[in-house]
């Protein structure tokens, strides 16, 4: 059996400041497909600050209210996937992890128990930032960073993000139209890694940059991670539930 962390971003999982159901919905139902086919499913989630903004309008650019936000949103957002979950008969857990959580041996021991458990019991893991108390990620966007760590140090075979960018192009599409999406990457340039971290979205935070560290680091640890399109399904339904690469990019070692 593979096990896989899924991490959406906010930008998928948003529209118009308020929680987009209708992208949660085919997610779930992709869940539901990969367990179908005998994957395990660690799903690392954003959005807790865009669902709490959706019940509260409080200024985001102050910390204490971004924090607020979250702890509001939070519970909204988790309500939103145990329902949607309900219907493939998945059920749910919540596990707030933060930094810290990995810098302890006895701290990481225990968070890898308690997912191994999860896991055992046919139960989706829901993994998200801490934001109420991690404060310097909420300044500086870590769920990319955060999914990489959870696949690391929980064992997963690969790392899959589901973003509004669909995969890493030679150029930034948005200003090159002969820019080509990299279909595999073995290294990543320190330039790239270097670059200024450019969210596209209110609630989103570090944009190509995040990723690209997060795949840096499981490259550095000889595991994979891929990444694709939040907003249309196909490529990463290809390439997990057919072995077809048609889209996205796969950052893989060099064997």
């Amino acid at each position: 059996m593979k096990r896989i962390v899924l991490k959406v971003g906010s930008h998928v999982l948003t529209q118009h400041n308020r929680l987009a159901k209708d992208r949660i919905e085919n997610l779930c139902n992709l869940i539901s497909k990969l367990n179908n086919k005998n994957y395990e499913v660690i799903l690392v989630s954003s959005g807790a600050v865009a669902a709490g903004y959706s019940k509260l309008k409080l200024d985001k650019s102050i910390l204490a209210n971004r924090q607020a936000l979250s702890a509001i949103g939070q519970p909204h957002l988790l309500g939103v996937y145990e329902k949607k979950l309900s219907q493939y008969n998945i059920i749910t857990a919540q596990v707030l992890l933060t930094a810290n959580d990995f810098d302890s041996r006895n701290a990481t021991h225990h968070a890898k128990s308690a997912i191994e458990a999860l896991l055992a019991n046919g139960v989706l893991p829901i993994i998200n930032e801490n934001d109420t108390t991690a404060t310097q990620e909420l300044v500086f966007g870590d769920n990319d960073q955060l999914s990489a760590h959870v696949a690391y140090y929980f064992d997963a075979d690969m790392l899959v993000i589901l973003s509004d960018i669909d995969g890493y192009y030679t150029k930034d599409p948005r200003k090159y139209d002969d820019a080509t999406i990299r279909s595999v990457v073995h290294q990543i340039a320190q330039e790239d890694l270097d670059s200024a971290e450019t969210p596209n979205h209110d609630f989103a935070t570090g944009g190509i940059v995040t990723k690209l560290k997060s795949a840096d680091f499981l490259l550095q640890r000889n595991r994979k991670m891929f990444m694709a399109s939040g907003f249309d399904l196909s490529d990463i339904e290809s390439f997990l539930l057919e072995n077809q690469h048609q889209g996205g990019t796969l950052f893989m070692p060099k064997q």
